[in-house]
């Protein structure tokens, strides 16, 4: 990478590690198929939310960013679809029944399939509007319009890559034997907090699309 644009690809590298890891939709869904289903599962969701933040990135990347921070319905449409597809996630969490089999460590044969899995990480990536108000606020302050799209494309391959390692690295990281043991004791109530998480969102995004 020439040198001149290494201080805006730290900036990137900031900003997006600051973003990545505080806790949101993506973070709630990882947990909860970490907890739920498994480390396979958990992985394919991650893959599934880094694919669905190059759909920002790119969009971000033809200049689509800015039509959508300029057209009001088009920004409502997106919070709207968000809230929908959060709240029905919630509500599928807060279904969650108490195990009465013996606690069982071996995979989840009723376990999503990995693409399920990844099209969970994805849909909830796509209509998160926070990750969507990222790019369209990042881009156009961040990245200056004499930077080539070559680096432009390197900055999100980075950003991509990065999101894919950190939630997998929490995957991995919830669905250790002690950690997984204590969820299926306890799991249910755990998936309908996490049913609170995801509702909390969607109202949230419903209140200020209402504003």
């Amino acid at each position: 990478m020439p040198a001149e644009h290494l201080p805006e690809f730290l900036t990137i590298v900031v900003a997006h590690a600051l973003a990545v890891v505080s806790p949101g939709p993506d973070f709630a869904i990882v947990l909860r198929q970490s907890l739920h289903h498994g480390r396979r599962t958990a992985i394919w969701t991650s893959v599934g939310i880094g694919c669905g933040l190059l759909v920002h990135i790119t969009y971000s990347l033809l200049g689509l960013g800015l039509l959508l921070k300029n057209s009001p319905v088009a920004l409502e449409t997106v919070k709207w679809l968000g809230a929908a597809y959060l709240g029905w996630v919630g509500v599928q969490a807060l279904r969650s029944r108490p195990r009465t089999e013996d606690i069982n460590l071996a995979p989840d044969v009723s376990a999503p399939a990995p693409r399920a899995a990844w099209a969970s990480g994805f849909l909830v990536n796509l209509f998160n509007p926070k990750a969507a108000l990222f790019f369209i606020a990042l881009f156009p302050l961040a990245v200056s319009t004499v930077t080539p799209k070559w680096i432009q494309v390197g900055y999100g391959l980075w950003m991509t890559v990065g999101t894919i390692g950190w939630f997998s690295f929490v995957s991995v990281v919830f669905t250790k034997e002690s950690v997984r043991r204590a969820f299926l004791r306890h799991g249910h109530w755990i998936d309908r907090a996490l049913g609170v998480v995801f509702l909390g969102f969607a109202l949230s995004l419903a209140v200020t699309s209402l504003k």
